[in-house]
Protein backbone atom coordinates (compact mmCIF):
# COMPACT_ATOMS: atom_id res chain seq x y z
CA UNK A 1 0.00 0.00 0.00
CA UNK A 2 2.99 2.30 0.45
CA UNK A 3 3.41 2.79 -3.29
CA UNK A 4 -0.14 3.93 -3.99
CA UNK A 5 -0.16 6.11 -0.86
CA UNK A 6 2.97 7.89 -2.10
CA UNK A 7 1.36 8.44 -5.49
CA UNK A 8 -1.79 9.82 -3.85
CA UNK A 9 0.32 12.17 -1.73
CA UNK A 10 2.05 13.38 -4.90
CA UNK A 11 -1.30 13.99 -6.55
CA UNK A 12 -2.50 16.03 -3.58
CA UNK A 13 0.70 18.08 -3.52
CA UNK A 14 0.29 18.92 -7.22
CA UNK A 15 -3.42 19.63 -6.75
CA UNK A 16 -2.73 22.05 -3.92
CA UNK A 17 0.10 23.69 -5.89
CA UNK A 18 -2.22 24.28 -8.84
CA UNK A 19 -4.94 25.58 -6.51
CA UNK A 20 -2.56 28.05 -4.84
CA UNK A 21 -0.46 29.13 -7.80
CA UNK A 22 -2.31 28.78 -11.09
CA UNK A 23 -6.06 28.10 -11.07
CA UNK A 24 -7.03 31.72 -10.44
CA UNK A 25 -4.71 33.16 -13.10
CA UNK A 26 -5.27 33.63 -16.82
CA UNK A 27 -3.18 31.02 -18.58
CA UNK A 28 -0.38 29.27 -16.75
CA UNK A 29 1.94 28.14 -19.49
CA UNK A 30 3.65 24.78 -19.56
CA UNK A 31 4.31 24.63 -15.78
CA UNK A 32 0.63 25.15 -15.00
CA UNK A 33 -0.43 22.58 -17.59
CA UNK A 34 1.98 19.97 -16.21
CA UNK A 35 0.96 20.55 -12.59
CA UNK A 36 -2.75 20.54 -13.42
CA UNK A 37 -2.81 17.43 -15.58
CA UNK A 38 -0.21 15.69 -13.42
CA UNK A 39 -2.41 15.95 -10.35
CA UNK A 40 -5.35 14.10 -11.88
CA UNK A 41 -3.09 11.72 -13.84
CA UNK A 42 -1.54 10.65 -10.54
CA UNK A 43 -5.03 10.03 -9.15
CA UNK A 44 -5.56 7.60 -12.03
CA UNK A 45 -2.22 5.93 -11.25
CA UNK A 46 -3.21 5.71 -7.58
CA UNK A 47 -6.52 4.05 -8.47
CA UNK A 48 -4.70 1.53 -10.65
CA UNK A 49 -2.07 0.69 -8.02
CA UNK A 50 -4.76 0.43 -5.34
CA UNK A 51 -6.59 -2.18 -7.40
CA UNK A 52 -9.57 0.07 -8.03
CA UNK A 53 -12.17 -0.82 -10.68
CA UNK A 54 -10.99 -0.21 -14.24
CA UNK A 55 -13.90 2.19 -14.80
CA UNK A 56 -12.54 4.32 -11.95
CA UNK A 57 -9.11 4.39 -13.57
CA UNK A 58 -10.69 5.23 -16.93
CA UNK A 59 -12.78 8.06 -15.47
CA UNK A 60 -9.76 9.63 -13.79
CA UNK A 61 -7.55 9.22 -16.88
CA UNK A 62 -10.19 10.79 -19.14
CA UNK A 63 -10.58 13.64 -16.65
CA UNK A 64 -6.84 14.23 -16.82
CA UNK A 65 -7.10 14.41 -20.61
CA UNK A 66 -9.92 16.93 -20.23
CA UNK A 67 -7.76 18.99 -17.89
CA UNK A 68 -5.00 18.98 -20.51
CA UNK A 69 -7.33 20.19 -23.27
CA UNK A 70 -8.71 23.03 -21.13
CA UNK A 71 -5.24 24.04 -19.95
CA UNK A 72 -3.93 24.35 -23.52
CA UNK A 73 -6.28 27.20 -24.43
CA UNK A 74 -4.83 30.67 -24.15
CA UNK A 75 -6.86 33.43 -22.40
CA UNK A 76 -9.82 34.42 -24.58
CA UNK A 77 -9.66 31.25 -26.70
CA UNK A 78 -11.94 28.24 -26.56
CA UNK A 79 -10.80 26.06 -29.47
CA UNK A 80 -9.96 23.20 -27.09
CA UNK A 81 -13.16 23.59 -25.05
CA UNK A 82 -15.18 21.03 -27.05
CA UNK A 83 -12.45 18.34 -26.95
CA UNK A 84 -12.11 19.00 -23.21
CA UNK A 85 -15.86 18.66 -22.70
CA UNK A 86 -15.85 15.46 -24.78
CA UNK A 87 -13.14 13.95 -22.56
CA UNK A 88 -15.07 14.86 -19.42
CA UNK A 89 -18.29 13.56 -20.99
CA UNK A 90 -16.62 10.17 -21.48
CA UNK A 91 -15.24 10.36 -17.93
CA UNK A 92 -18.79 10.78 -16.62
CA UNK A 93 -19.98 7.86 -18.77
CA UNK A 94 -17.30 5.74 -17.07
CA UNK A 95 -18.40 7.00 -13.64
CA UNK A 96 -22.07 6.29 -14.37
CA UNK A 97 -21.21 2.71 -15.37
CA UNK A 98 -18.99 2.41 -12.27
CA UNK A 99 -21.62 3.71 -9.85
CA UNK A 100 -24.37 1.53 -11.31
CA UNK A 101 -22.13 -1.48 -10.79
CA UNK A 102 -21.43 -0.68 -7.12
CA UNK A 103 -23.81 -1.80 -4.32
CA UNK A 104 -26.95 0.33 -4.30
CA UNK A 105 -28.80 1.54 -1.22
CA UNK A 106 -32.46 0.65 -0.78
CA UNK A 107 -34.74 3.20 -2.42
CA UNK A 108 -36.07 5.68 0.15
CA UNK A 109 -38.06 8.89 0.05
CA UNK A 110 -35.02 10.87 1.21
CA UNK A 111 -32.87 9.31 -1.47
CA UNK A 112 -35.45 10.02 -4.17
CA UNK A 113 -35.87 13.61 -2.94
CA UNK A 114 -32.09 14.18 -3.10
CA UNK A 115 -31.93 12.85 -6.65
CA UNK A 116 -34.94 14.91 -7.71
CA UNK A 117 -33.49 18.08 -6.15
CA UNK A 118 -30.18 17.54 -7.94
CA UNK A 119 -31.74 16.96 -11.34
CA UNK A 120 -34.29 19.77 -11.09
CA UNK A 121 -31.71 22.28 -9.91
CA UNK A 122 -29.43 21.28 -12.79
CA UNK A 123 -32.23 21.62 -15.35
CA UNK A 124 -33.28 25.03 -14.00
CA UNK A 125 -29.67 26.20 -13.96
CA UNK A 126 -28.89 25.17 -17.54
CA UNK A 127 -32.22 26.62 -18.73
CA UNK A 128 -31.22 29.95 -17.16
CA UNK A 129 -27.77 29.71 -18.74
CA UNK A 130 -29.06 28.70 -22.21
CA UNK A 131 -29.34 32.21 -23.74
CA UNK A 132 -25.63 32.78 -23.02
CA UNK A 133 -24.37 29.54 -24.59
CA UNK A 134 -24.48 30.42 -28.29
CA UNK A 135 -22.88 27.68 -30.42
CA UNK A 136 -22.10 25.69 -27.26
CA UNK A 137 -25.79 25.24 -26.47
CA UNK A 138 -26.18 21.58 -27.44
CA UNK A 139 -22.76 20.39 -26.21
CA UNK A 140 -23.53 21.99 -22.83
CA UNK A 141 -27.00 20.38 -22.76
CA UNK A 142 -25.48 16.95 -23.45
CA UNK A 143 -22.76 17.46 -20.86
CA UNK A 144 -25.26 18.65 -18.27
CA UNK A 145 -27.41 15.57 -18.84
CA UNK A 146 -24.55 13.12 -18.29
CA UNK A 147 -23.17 14.86 -15.20
CA UNK A 148 -26.64 14.96 -13.62
CA UNK A 149 -27.05 11.23 -14.31
CA UNK A 150 -23.62 10.70 -12.73
CA UNK A 151 -24.60 12.69 -9.64
CA UNK A 152 -27.96 10.92 -9.32
CA UNK A 153 -26.25 7.53 -9.63
CA UNK A 154 -23.78 8.47 -6.88
CA UNK A 155 -26.66 9.40 -4.56
CA UNK A 156 -27.93 5.79 -4.76
CA UNK A 157 -24.72 4.22 -3.44
CA UNK A 158 -24.64 2.37 -0.13
CA UNK A 159 -23.21 4.22 2.90
CA UNK A 160 -19.76 2.61 2.65
CA UNK A 161 -19.32 4.66 -0.53
CA UNK A 162 -20.20 7.97 1.12
CA UNK A 163 -16.87 9.49 0.03
CA UNK A 164 -17.70 8.65 -3.59
CA UNK A 165 -21.11 10.30 -3.22
CA UNK A 166 -19.60 13.39 -1.64
CA UNK A 167 -16.92 13.60 -4.33
CA UNK A 168 -19.49 13.30 -7.12
CA UNK A 169 -21.62 16.09 -5.65
CA UNK A 170 -18.51 18.27 -5.35
CA UNK A 171 -17.74 17.54 -9.02
CA UNK A 172 -21.24 18.68 -10.05
CA UNK A 173 -20.91 21.86 -7.96
CA UNK A 174 -17.52 22.60 -9.50
CA UNK A 175 -18.90 22.33 -13.04
CA UNK A 176 -21.81 24.63 -12.23
CA UNK A 177 -19.42 27.33 -11.01
CA UNK A 178 -17.13 26.73 -14.00
CA UNK A 179 -20.02 27.17 -16.42
CA UNK A 180 -20.65 30.59 -14.89
CA UNK A 181 -16.99 31.43 -15.41
CA UNK A 182 -17.09 30.29 -19.03
CA UNK A 183 -20.46 31.54 -20.22
CA UNK A 184 -21.87 34.15 -17.82
CA UNK A 185 -18.73 36.23 -17.24
CA UNK A 186 -18.77 39.50 -19.22
CA UNK A 187 -16.59 39.31 -22.33
CA UNK A 188 -13.06 40.50 -21.60
CA UNK A 189 -13.56 40.41 -17.83
CA UNK A 190 -10.67 38.81 -15.89
CA UNK A 191 -11.07 35.60 -13.95
CA UNK A 192 -12.22 36.18 -10.40
CA UNK A 193 -10.09 34.59 -7.74
CA UNK A 194 -12.71 33.15 -5.37
CA UNK A 195 -14.78 31.32 -8.02
CA UNK A 196 -11.59 29.98 -9.61
CA UNK A 197 -10.35 28.66 -6.28
CA UNK A 198 -13.76 27.11 -5.65
CA UNK A 199 -13.87 25.41 -9.06
CA UNK A 200 -10.50 23.72 -8.69
CA UNK A 201 -10.85 22.92 -4.99
CA UNK A 202 -14.24 21.24 -5.45
CA UNK A 203 -13.16 19.47 -8.63
CA UNK A 204 -9.79 18.12 -7.56
CA UNK A 205 -10.70 17.07 -4.04
CA UNK A 206 -13.99 15.69 -5.34
CA UNK A 207 -12.00 13.51 -7.73
CA UNK A 208 -9.65 12.50 -4.91
CA UNK A 209 -12.63 11.44 -2.77
CA UNK A 210 -14.07 9.42 -5.65
CA UNK A 211 -10.70 7.72 -6.18
CA UNK A 212 -10.16 6.89 -2.51
CA UNK A 213 -13.77 6.00 -1.76
CA UNK A 214 -14.13 3.64 -4.72
CA UNK A 215 -10.76 1.98 -4.08
CA UNK A 216 -11.19 1.70 -0.30
CA UNK A 217 -14.90 1.68 0.69
CA UNK A 218 -15.63 1.79 4.40
CA UNK A 219 -15.86 -1.74 5.78
CA UNK A 220 -18.79 -2.81 7.92
CA UNK A 221 -20.97 0.19 7.04
CA UNK A 222 -24.48 -0.65 5.90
Amino acid sequence: MAGETTVLAGAIVLGVLYWAGWCWREGGGLPGLLVKTGSTALLAVFAYLAGGPWLLVAGLALSSAGDAFLAVDKPGEDKWLKPGMAAFFLAHVAYVALFWGLPQADRSLLNFAAQLALVLSGVVFVRWLAPRLGAMRYPVFAYTAIILVMGAAALRLQPQYVLVTLGAVMFVASDMILSLQLFARPEGAPKRMLPSLSVWGLYFFGQALIAWGAAYPFAGVE
